[in-house]
């Protein structure tokens, strides 16, 4: 843990309101794409606020063992899995196979090789075409297994490592290797379809 953070905990746990809304602003967004991604939108906010009263009452056990980011978004997570389960909508997040084949459309850090051309082009008629792909994306985004698409939001939300990513699904590298490739091949094979025959 670094002196910047031993602060930072210092002072939430003195009750410094200042340091308290900042944390809380740096974080929010990230929490809540986080809660969204594992339990949808409706009651993502919901999720936030009793994740960080958890994360505050257990700050004090807060041992440093990860960065307090990713201790928080693990809270964060495990609220929302709670949530899902209570719903009777969960979908396990730990239920996957620790194999998968090498794909050469995927670098080690699960990102695409070589994107196609085409998805750069910028005319009229490109970006038309380009906005219709990108809503073919999204409803099929939302019909893939939960764990991959959590795990591909995650990934794609920015600001969060494989490891902090890793410890936030509860999930292996190798696992979650496994969700990324998965996900994204479903995701190119929807482009590929519709690159095809222009429809979704």
């Amino acid at each position: 843990m670094s002196n910047q953070e031993k602060l930072l905990i210092e002072k939430l746990l003195a009750g410094d309101e200042a340091t308290f809304e900042s944390v809380f602003s740096q974080y929010y967004s990230l929490m809540h794409s986080v809660a969204q991604s594992i339990a949808g939108s409706s009651i993502a906010d919901e999720i936030i606020q009793e994740s960080w009263i958890s994360a505050l009452r257990a700050l004090p056990k807060f041992e440093g063992r990860s960065s307090l980011k990713s201790w928080i978004m693990r809270i964060v997570a495990n609220e929302a899995k709670t949530r899902l389960r209570k719903e009777s909508r969960s979908v396990s997040l730990e239920s996957m196979q620790d194999s998968w084949a090498t794909d050469p459309r995927f670098d080690e850090k699960s990102h695409w090789v070589s994107p196609s051309s085409q998805w750069h082009a910028d005319t009229p008629e490109n970006l038309l075409v380009a906005k219709e792909l990108e809503d073919c994306i999204s409803k099929n985004l939302e019909k893939i297994p939960e764990n991959q698409r959590v795990a591909m939001k995650l990934k794609d939300s920015g600001g969060l490592s494989m490891d902090e990513i890793c410890n936030i699904l509860s999930v292996t590298p190798s696992n979650l290797r496994v969700l990324l490739h998965r996900g994204r091949d479903r995701i190119l094979q929807v482009i590929d379809h519709f690159q095809i025959t222009g429809e979704c």
